[in-house]
């Protein structure tokens, strides 16, 4: 996605251990213009799955889930990462966060997620891929089918794909593909 790609190497940080900060647009600080088109690309490549639920994990996903959610008309529901009080049933499962280096644990309420949905997963970032790996444990807690992962920016050289491959998931869709951060520059491979 060539508008995508412009703006992390216009925008983009590298920052040592392989970590990539675009909070000017995506993670912190947010472009709905680009969000809309992150939502409009997803939608083309996900066009043929009969998806009835967006899933993602608070709070870096919230944003381009929610643009998906308006534009395809279906539900947002995000994971949170502690359990509130006013959450009475939920399924759990402990992920680790690279950018954070901990371990912490996602829930998703039962009332919101069941053997009726059909989930589209979506997040800022494919890097282990610890977190989709996580997101695959609550949809079969919840027996919920999992029909893709969408993610704005995959850091190829963590190998991300591969774990969420091995964890049974057939498609995989990143709208950016990072080949390398080596020497505090950008490699960007081309995407479709």
């Amino acid at each position: 996605m060539k508008v995508l790609d412009n703006r992390i190497l216009q925008e983009g940080v590298c920052l040592t251990g392989g970590a990539l900060k675009v909070d000017f647009f995506i993670n912190h600080q947010i472009d709905p213009y680009l969000m809309k088109q992150i939502s409009i690309e997803f939608i083309r490549r996900f066009a043929d799955l009969d998806i009835n639920k967006i899933l993602t994990v608070e709070a870096s996903g919230i944003a381009v889930a929610t643009m998906l959610g308006y534009m395809m008309e279906v539900p947002v529901l995000f994971a949170k990462k502690k359990q509130p009080i006013t959450m009475s049933s939920a399924y759990h499962t402990t992920v680790h966060s690279f950018t954070k280096q901990n371990d912490y644990e996602i829930v998703v309420s039962k009332d919101f997620l069941g053997p009726n949905d059909r989930v589209l997963f979506v997040d800022d970032f494919l890097a282990f891929g610890n977190t989709g790996c996580g997101i695959v444990e609550l949809c079969r807690q919840a027996g919920a089918t999992l029909l893709g992962m969408g993610f704005i920016i995959e850091k190829e050289f963590q190998h991300g794909r591969d774990a969420l491959r091995a964890a049974g998931v057939n498609r995989i869709e990143s709208l950016s593909i990072i080949e390398s951060l080596d020497n505090g520059t950008i490699h960007l491979k081309t995407t479709k």
